[in-house]
């Protein structure tokens, strides 16, 4: 946006204001293309959009969206009608330099925002929790009519908020009806709840790990304004049943719900269309709406269960109005241990994690990013069917040691048309091969590697081999996780690094 503005700059006067007046914005962009080749410094072009541009529709800009090199002077303008505000792309102790100041004092923030979202950055999320919980807490002080927040939910990275054993006034807000966060564990989802945000409606949650409760958290109260709850971990739990079920019930006038989840179970059967029924749905009699992705992984030691089949978990949603669902099951040793991933279709998240050989294919349009794991060997076939369903993939994983049974020069080749990153550190030595030759499969927009030195050497013959044949041409980046001494040639196959 940045960019369009300050070609605007330049042109005549009749121009601006055939421009200007005929076109009403409501939302303002001031983020820059990272891929952009800015000739004119960034500084510079701020400062010509706000001399020459935003004092001619600055009464009319209700959304805004700034970077850290814009934010200063684009906030120093009086915005009347202005009611959203989004911080992006602001890496950590930037954005705790700018909130110890007085840019956060900004009447702004105090008297007109409702709509407020967070994208911090951090290449090592672990770090600075403190710091962003603080961050968090200080917001809902600061935003006195603070409606809808998204503090740091973005798909990229997952910036966790630590407030589980913060005391009562640490944070309370009687104006939020809408949060989207990510939090370490299921106690700080409980204290979200506890009643310091009693506006509360929605809640869209994801949580590093659910495990058990360090604190005496309440999870009996029953939430009667909540109307829309997702929550998201890809840990698996063991908890399930004593933890998030019982939260879950005390939803009683949700009308749409949203899981994505991994459960590990021992001695017993994997979840259903009938247990989710008995379990969930019973307690929700005003439920619209239910999407969900839920894995299950059984092990059974001391008890003989015969697990189920997929045709008896597909049997099991008949007749309870879940609309169409999807399952497969994939059982081992003697049918003491299995997994069973059931999922309401259309599929609805971006992510698609642990598919195994057992896949039954279907459409997956919005899934971005898929992880494939098994301890059995992936064959072309498989790779060939996720290249269809998968069809605006960017982010694929893949952890497979075992040799592919089935190997031929003559498959079809197979196009992932939108990948950009491919992490195949953990992969036999075949799937590097079908991955990154161009024989096998076409990479045009690949960027991103991951991979083991010893599988660049053996792909490349000891960097021998024509570079031509391999899908390294956009490669930008390249994760080697081992120290390595890098051949004479190793720079040539990798002309973008």
């Amino acid at each position: 946006m940045v960019d369009v503005l300050y070609s605007l700059v330049n042109v005549n006067e009749r121009f601006n204001r055939l421009i200007f007046d005929s076109l009403y914005i409501h939302h303002l962009d001031m983020t820059i293309n990272s891929s952009f080749d800015h000739i004119i410094p960034i500084d510079k072009q701020i400062s010509r959009i706000c001399e020459k541009i935003l004092p001619r529709i600055q009464h009319q800009i209700e959304r805004l969206t700034v970077e850290p090199h814009s934010i200063k002077p684009i906030l120093s303008f009086n915005y009347p009608q202005l009611y959203s505000l989004s911080l992006v792309n602001f890496p950590e102790k930037m954005f705790l330099r700018y909130f110890t100041d007085d840019l956060f004092r900004h009447d702004l923030f105090a008297k007109k925002i409702t709509h407020l979202n967070i994208n911090i950055l951090n290449k090592t999320p672990k770090e600075y929790w403190a710091v962003r919980t603080y961050f968090f807490t200080s917001i809902l002080s600061l935003c006195k009519r603070l409606i809808n927040l998204n503090f740091c939910y973005f798909s990229d990275q997952d910036l966790t908020v630590s407030i589980y054993n913060l005391p009562p006034p640490s944070f309370k807000s009687s104006t939020l009806t809408n949060l989207k966060i990510n939090v370490d564990i299921i106690d700080d989802c409980l204290d979200l709840l506890d009643g310091r945000l009693n506006c509360l409606s929605t809640l869209i949650i994801k949580i590093t790990q659910i495990s058990s409760t360090i604190s005496n958290t309440d999870n009996i109260t029953k939430l009667p304004k909540l109307k829309y709850f997702s929550l998201i971990s890809y840990k698996y739990t063991s908890y399930y049943d004593d933890l998030v079920c019982p939260l879950l019930h005390r939803m009683i006038n949700l009308e749409e719900l949203k899981l994505y989840l991994f459960v590990r179970r021992f001695d017993s059967i994997y979840i259903d269309g009938i247990q989710l029924y008995d379990q969930i749905l019973i307690y929700m009699p005003r439920l619209n709406k239910f999407t969900f992705s839920i894995k299950t992984f059984v092990v059974n030691k001391n008890i003989r269960i015969n697990l189920s089949s997929n045709e008896n978990i597909q049997y099991s949603f008949i007749g309870k109005k879940y609309g169409q669902v999807g399952s497969y099951v994939h059982t081992w040793s003697m049918e003491t241990k299995g997994e069973c991933h059931i999922y309401s279709i259309p599929y609805e998240f971006e992510y698609f994690h642990d598919l195994s050989i057992s896949f039954p294919g279907g459409m997956f349009h919005k899934v971005r990013n898929l992880i494939m794991e098994d301890t059995h060997p992936f064959e072309h076939k498989l790779f060939k069917i996720i290249s269809q369903d998968f069809h605006f993939l960017q982010y694929l994983y893949i952890y497979n040691d075992e040799s592919e049974k089935y190997k031929e020069d003559s498959f079809p080749l197979i196009t992932f048309p939108n990948l950009t990153l491919l992490d195949i550190q953990f992969a036999h030595i075949n799937y590097v091969e079908q991955f990154l030759l161009k024989k096998y499969t076409h990479l045009p927009n690949l960027l991103n590697l991951y991979i083991r030195y010893e599988s660049l050497e053996k792909i490349t013959n000891n960097f021998i081999n024509d570079v031509v044949h391999l899908n390294f041409d956009k490669l930008k980046d390249l994760h080697i996780l081992e120290l390595f001494v890098g051949s004479e040639s190793f720079h040539k196959y990798f002309a973008f690094l």
